[in-house]
């Protein structure tokens, strides 16, 4: 029981209950509770607007790294496409500076 919802005598015997009172601390404790559900759902509201937000920048980031990986895999056939075009270039020349020999009759 409350110390404030019971009235003593001199000798600190309980003499009566102030029932008019709970209602009103009922009240407050209600009130205390309500304000801190309000809060709470406040905050969770809160928590899945940054949730949602954080799944949008990841749905985006992950569409740049896929365009990202295709760009460089194109990128990357186009590296080997040049590559073996300069290797017959290379050899071409090769053989047009190698030393001709030439027959005399």
């Amino acid at each position: 029981m409350n110390p404030d919802l019971v009235v003593r005598d001199e000798d600190g015997k309980v003499n009566t209950v102030r029932y008019e009172a709970v209602n009103a601390m009922l009240l407050n404790e209600f009130l205390k509770e309500h304000r801190d559900v309000a809060e709470q759902q406040t905050k969770v509201a809160e928590q899945q607007s940054t949730i949602a937000e954080l799944k949008t920048t990841v749905a985006q980031q992950q569409r740049q790294i896929a365009a990202q990986q295709a760009t460089a895999a194109q990128q990357q056939k186009q590296i080997e496409s040049l590559s073996a075009t300069v290797q017959k270039v290379t050899e071409k020349l090769e053989l047009t500076k190698a030393p001709q020999v030439v027959s005399n009759p």
